[in-house]
């Protein structure tokens, strides 16, 4: 029995409530009418007479050493519960400030770009990541047996029909087209994805901005006044560009758009590979037969488009060597832009 006491006595002066309840629960436990104190008691009517004084004196100790323990343990919970309140009290004090974190340079340079053209009278579109074969292909004039359709450059969900993760955000623009009526002048971002290695320059998913302007009288010439301001306002003042003819299915004429080197001023450096040019997007008229398809007359209207990589105007931008970077969370790396914000 007196070992039975003993592990009592350790239990209760080595237990830790962290709240009222649980202090309760072991003061019933310990000292209520079923409790283990009042079971020792019970035992101790059964011992031999020679040993009644000592256990006797031994059962009153324990239950003096619980009392004033539970007692004890009630007073400090009490009190930290008025430390608590007491902190709380005052809701007029200024709080704490907290360190912020940075943009993406993927935002920072999206934002960018929408308010650049935003100046040029553009709204921003949106749309779907998952569609189906008519918006990412068959209403922007790709023939069937265009690569594009190929399982090993495009990310299909289900054939026939086809359901696909889209490859460019100009679906965003024959959505736009079906329900809206020109004039259009439309920006359309967005999470695009396409089968390919992964590399210091290449990604199977990137970011991109699309542009879309159909109205009367549209030409050439605006296109490249559009695109020529666009340059200035991102890269800055002294930024020249070139347009060298292309092939794209859903513009015609087409041309690939390059920028001036803005690390080496044009004078050539590794990254521009010595041409003093650094390319940044695709563009072209609207081909005629895809204002058809999306129910836009091209005897009356007509228009241009581009398109260009969000990561790769952010590489370009801030000097960014290596595309992976964009996709880890690493702080230090993200913290070089914070002076951007």
């Amino acid at each position: 029995m007196t070992d039975k006491i003993n592990d009592l006595l350790r239990r209760v002066e080595a237990f830790k409530p962290q709240a009222a309840a649980e202090l309760e629960e072991f003061r019933i436990k310990i000292l209520g009418k079923k409790g283990e104190l009042t079971a020792l008691m019970e035992e101790f009517k059964t011992v031999a007479p020679e040993l009644k004084r000592e256990l006797g004196q031994q059962l009153n100790r324990l239950k003096t050493t619980a009392t004033e323990r539970i007692n004890a343990l009630r007073e400090e919970l009490g009190n930290a519960a008025a430390d608590r309140a007491a902190r709380v009290e005052d809701m007029t004090r200024p709080g704490s400030a907290e360190p912020l974190g940075s943009r993406h340079p993927i935002s920072l340079v999206r934002r960018e770009i929408v308010e650049v053209f935003a100046r040029l009278g553009y709204t921003v579109a949106e749309g779907p990541e998952i569609e189906d074969d008519w918006h990412v292909f068959s209403a922007l004039n790709f023939p069937p047996e265009h690569p594009a359709r190929d399982m090993q450059d495009t990310f299909f969900i289900e054939k026939d029909p086809d359901i696909l993760l889209r490859t460019h955000t100009s679906s965003i623009q024959v959505r736009t087209m079906e329900r809206q009526k020109p004039p259009i002048r439309v920006i359309c971002p967005g999470r695009v994805f396409r089968n390919e290695a992964i590399s210091s320059r290449a990604h199977c998913i990137f970011h991109q901005i699309e542009g879309l302007y159909i109205d009367e009288g549209v030409s050439f010439a605006d296109l490249k006044q559009s695109l020529l301001y666009f340059a200035k306002e991102v890269f800055g003042g002294q930024t020249a560009i070139r347009m060298r003819p292309s092939y794209f299915p859903f513009t015609e004429p087409s041309a690939e758009v390059d920028v001036s080197c803005n690390l080496c001023g044009g004078k050539g450096c590794n990254v521009c590979k010595g041409t003093g040019w650094l390319e940044i997007m695709g563009c072209g008229m609207v081909d005629p037969n895809v204002l058809t398809a999306n129910g836009i007359d091209p005897q009356k209207y007509s228009g241009f488009a581009f398109g260009m990589g969000i990561e790769r105007i952010a590489m370009l931008k801030y000097g960014v060597k290596d595309l992976r970077l964009y996709f880890e969370n690493d702080v230090r790396f993200l913290r070089q832009f914070d002076s951007a914000l």
